[in-house]
């Protein structure tokens, strides 16, 4: 098998195609309702790799996509084996017998549910009965059936190279894992490059924890770690491991090689524990008791990857030269370990000298020096760990699941392939409509970022790194996003959060009623409050007191006093902001603190502001450029917020007239047939030049869908409230690279969207803005 993750299947856990129309979320449809997607392949309880990958995948895609299809299971069972399977296993095959693969074929084709047929695909599934077993199934299916295929090996003779196409002929779509696999296939097979899907291997996402701490759990203190994991066999070659090991304790005397997995079940059925005694021998015979620590069991997901990440290096010396993908190497991959690796096609495909270190096979002096050359350098091994989350975050399972979501929407909106072995009409097919599960509110990010002075402003990863400081803006926003995360779960411990930001900005708080923004580690003013304009630090100071005092029913009356006397003092320098935004954080401010405070001098203060605004406007705006300035930098949707705040309390017509026009430029400018695309942070755009691509903020996205409910609330507009959920969907995947930027595994929001990749940080501004989104969007989930 190509992917053997060692894994208690009563314990796994769940931890981009980009779509070519709006993929929104929607109040669930009945589950009678909902297309079906069929999975063949082997399933846990069976002890395989591709089961585990099954599984993996099946609740990624529930976890993503459950309101769009249901998924149902056939189990492929080999001679002599019964396993009791979950709920989601309907069907079973049994692969030796020769008439349940035209059974199962003519269930299929009844049962008009059922949209389309995944089938995992290892020749060592269906060796146990005639090849035309396979292929007549394939055949008889009148329902588009898209393969994986899990080996492929290059410089076929012509019986497998036959073999193969008349697989791939029946079949709608092809995935492989790897693009080295998808070349042999188009090189030596001569597939068509269009039939061909790569969708790599998918790995968990994981908190990334301190290894000192994990090490001290599992009684591993003080030792260098070297693992290795999988369900044993000898084409793992451990023992090249086991040979290089005198050389690495020489340097090395803290060494320790952890052997994680049972043996391979197919392999105790020919041999027993042949392999495993093998290696227990060796250890004796090279005195290695105390450097090596068999793990002879399968192991909880969460134990697994917690061996995983308190690695100091990943060994990984498989054998065989075309096995072309490995679940194993991935998972040790989504930890960050450094690794070294015999040259697989998947190792060489995915590892680069800035990530891990390749040998040849069979080679333990190569490996030996490996070892010790990363074990005498521990920048370097954290610099091959930082490289390797960064290529290896795109394969999360979570990706892999909006990857194969968008393939079976294809396929279930494309025409079959032709004839069958039987000639049947193909039925219709329904068609596929994706809708985005939000997830679930976390704040586990946002307090694990916060102190008690208050939230840092950087992460490394998702590690708070209290070197950066703390900053006003970030601060602000936490604010807001915990009285919104209150109102909605009067969670008593949000109490506490509120109080600490809030705090922050009463010290940030001049006597003159100015904010400073930039504040240290030991909680001092620096230098770059100095050197920085401070006027948006200080609007969205004023927003988030507004908007805490609008919330005055539901708060201790300590923390409203608090804030009261603390905009009471801002107010005094209102009328001298002039920057745009800042002006505009204001007027949101102002409108929120006359919600509950209503006062004549707030409206004319919001007046005063928006007057400004409207000003800018009719100097700034013509035919083809309706906004304010002759630029759109960033947070621009604030702008026409701003004004219709300033409408819902002024009244003045001019306002509303305003807010709408230039919503509707900024919209036409930022949102596609397939999505939003906001103001690239890289390159703003100017009157008459075209819009830049790449370099997306979250927190740009997060305000545009402030901006859009704020308008729904008003207009109820339902295009706005499309395009709020459609902005969203950008947050779980819905972006140029096809990729998650929320991180459901910690609470916490990558930094940005970059050309190629996404920025793994998951700071303050990036996090507390996906929260806002997501409680913003929580009141509109069932329209």
């Amino acid at each position: 098998m190509s992917s053997e993750p060692v894994l208690n299947a009563k314990e796994q856990t769940a931890s981009v195609i980009f779509p070519k129309v709006f993929s929104t979320f929607v109040q669930q449809q009945p589950a009678e309702d909902l297309p079906e997607i069929l999975f063949i392949t082997s399933y846990p309880p069976r002890e395989c790799g591709i089961a585990t990958y099954s599984q993996d995948l099946l609740k990624a895609l529930n976890n993503k996509f459950s309101d769009s299809f249901l998924l149902r299971v056939c189990a492929l069972e080999s001679e002599n084996t019964n396993h009791i399977y979950p709920a989601e296993v309907e069907n079973i095959l049994h692969t030796n017998q020769a008439s349940a693969y035209t059974e199962l074929a003519r269930t299929i084709n009844d049962n008009k549910r059922i949209s389309l047929v995944l089938m995992q695909h290892e020749f060592g599934f269906f060796q146990q009965t005639d090849e035309k077993n396979l292929l007549e199934f394939l055949y008889q299916t009148i329902k588009p059936i898209i393969i994986v295929f899990h080996t492929v090996l290059p410089n076929p003779d012509e019986l497998l190279r036959k073999k193969v196409n008349n697989i791939i002929t029946a079949c709608h779509s092809i995935v492989v894992m790897t693009r080295s696999a998808a070349q042999v296939l188009i090189t030596d097979y001569g597939v068509p490059a269009e039939k061909i899907e790569v969708i790599a291997h998918g790995t968990h996402l994981v908190p990334h924890l301190s290894k000192e701490v994990l090490k001290e759990k599992y009684g591993l203190s003080g030792r260098k770690i070297l693992s290795t994991f999988g369900l044993l066999s000898a084409g793992k070659g451990i023992e090249t491991t086991l040979n290089s090991l005198p050389a690495i304790i020489q340097l090395n005397p803290d060494a320790l090689f952890l052997i994680i997995g049972k043996t391979h079940p197919g392999v105790i059925a020919t041999e027993g524990e042949k392999y495993r005694d093998m290696l227990e021998a060796k250890v004796e015979e090279l005195s290695l008791q105390q450097h090596v620590l068999f793990i002879n069991r399968y192991l909880p997901l969460q134990d697994l990857l917690e061996y995983l990440q308190l690695t100091d290096i990943y060994l990984f010396t498989s054998r065989d030269p075309n096995q072309a993908v490995s679940g194993t190497f991935s998972y040790a991959m989504s930890c960050g370990c450094p690794i070294i690796s015999t040259p697989i096609p998947h190792a060489q495909e995915v590892l680069r000298e800035d990530t891990g270190i390749i040998i040849e096979f069979q080679n333990s002096k190569q490996l030996a020096d490996a070892v010790n050359l990363l074990m005498s350098n521990e920048t370097l091994r954290k610099e091959f760990s930082s490289s390797t989350l960064q290529r290896i975050v795109p394969t999360s399972w979570e990706n892999s699941a909006i990857a194969y979501a968008f393939l079976f929407q294809k396929a279930a909106n494309s025409t079959l392939p032709a004839a069958s072995l039987e000639s049947q009409a193909p039925c219709p097919v329904e068609k596929i409509p994706l809708q985005y599960r939000l997830p679930s509110i976390s704040l586990d990010h946002l307090k694990k970022m916060t102190t008690d002075i208050g939230i840092i402003q950087f992460s490394k990863i998702n590690q708070p790194d209290i070197s950066s400081g703390y900053t006003l803006d970030d601060n602000a926003r936490a604010l807001i996003a915990l009285c919104m995360h209150y109102e909605l779960t009067g969670d008593q411990e949000d109490l506490k959060y509120i109080a600490i930001y809030l705090e922050f900005i009463t010290y940030c708080l001049q006597p003159d009623g100015n904010f400073l923004n930039y504040v240290d580690s030991e909680k001092r003013f620096t230098d770059q409050n100095d050197a920085t304009n401070l006027a948006d630090a200080n609007g969205r100071a004023i927003w988030a007191l507004g908007y805490l005092i609008s919330k005055e029913a539901i708060l201790p009356p300590a923390i409203n006093a608090k804030a009261e006397k603390n905009m009471k003092l801002a107010l005094l320098r209102v009328e001298r902001i002039r920057s745009t935004r800042a002006m505009a954080f204001a007027i949101k401010g102002l409108y929120y603190f006359n919600l509950t405070k209503k006062s004549r001098l707030n409206s004319t203060l919001i007046k005063t502001l928006a007057d400004r605004l409207v000003q800018m406007y009719r100097h700034e705006s013509e035919q083809n450029w309706q906004w304010y300035e002759s630029y759109l930098t960033y947070a621009n949707s604030i702008l026409p917020e701003a004004m219709l705040c300033a409408w819902l309390d002024v009244r003045d017509p001019q306002y509303k007239e305003i807010a709408l026009s230039t919503l509707s430029f900024l919209l036409s400018l930022t949102f596609t047939e397939n999505g939003i695309k906001v103001i690239s942070n890289k390159s703003w755009l100017y009157k008459g030049h075209e819009v830049a691509d790449h370099g997306e903020q979250p927190i740009d996205v997060a305000y545009t869908i402030f901006a859009l409910s704020k308008f729904y609330d008003a207009f109820q507009d339902r295009d706005h409230l499309l395009k709020m959920k459609t902005a969203f969907n950008w947050f779980l995947g819905n972006n140029h690279l096809q990729q998650i930027i929320y991180n459901p595994c910690t609470g916490g929001c990558y930094d940005g969207l970059e050309e190629n990749h996404v920025n793994l940080n998951q700071g303050a501004e990036s996090t507390v803005s996906y929260l806002m989104a997501r409680l913003a969007i929580e009141q509109y989930k069932n329209e």
